[in-house]
């Protein structure tokens, strides 16, 4: 696929990305804060947030009303609130071919070199709402439906499918979830089914990037090469 994406991205190599995913965090909170309020909205759902002490929590706005606003235990959710960093293609997808996963999944891979600098590749990671990121789990993206309706987290159009293990983006954020995928794929030698290749390129093709998403991708890519 050739794509600008990959001229920025693919060309340049990842010699000095971040070392691990803690770092990779403190890297994309800086990032985030220095690009300011325009990027500062949630992957999923478009919802604005803000910066405090050294994380991001929710700005409360219509984008998004919480699935689970208490706990089982009757507790505040307290991932109703905050920002978590999603990784685009889950840890299980780019982990489990290494012999460290199948060892112990991802606990056990935390010191090998090659799933920590996947695990920490910006490219891969995205601001997320802490419940959608958790809802949203390793489930495969998916075309949504037609006719689904959009109840679980206000006007947030996303759809978390838990009985079939599927997770409907909204359209918005569909070519940056393909070129994501795309660039894991070929950068990692990660395989894709057919049929999931099939819909990425289809999306890649139909939501093309945008100037916000390709000035990140820059930002991005500068940071990876120090």
């Amino acid at each position: 696929m050739k794509t600008l994406f990959f001229s920025l991205i693919v060309c340049c190599g990842i010699f000095a990305q971040p070392q691990n995913f803690s770092q990779a965090k403190k890297e994309l909170v800086e990032l985030y804060q220095e690009l300011g309020s325009q990027y500062q909205i949630d992957f999923y759902c478009q919802a604005p947030f803000k910066l405090v002490k050294n994380h991001f929590e929710l700005i409360q706005s219509d984008k998004y009303s919480p699935r689970n606003p208490i706990t089982k235990k009757g507790k505040i959710n307290k991932r109703t609130k905050i920002i978590e960093w999603e990784h685009i293609m889950p840890a299980q997808n780019f982990g489990k071919h290494l012999p460290c996963w199948r060892e112990g999944g991802r606990k056990a891979c935390k010191k090998d070199p090659t799933f920590a600098k996947m695990e920490a590749d910006l490219h891969n990671l995205v601001p997320a709402i802490g419940e959608v990121n958790g809802d949203r789990s390793n489930y495969r993206y998916a075309q949504t439906p037609k006719d689904l309706e959009f109840s679980q987290y206000g006007n947030c159009k996303v759809y978390t499918d838990f009985k079939a293990r599927r997770f409907y983006p909204a359209p918005y954020s569909r070519g940056y979830i393909a070129r994501t995928y795309l660039y894991m794929s070929k950068t990692y030698h990660i395989n894709l089914s057919p049929q999931e290749e099939k819909l990425l390129k289809a999306w890649d093709k139909q939501y093309p990037m945008t100037k916000q998403e390709k000035l990140l991708r820059q930002k991005i890519d500068e940071l990876m090469r120090g």
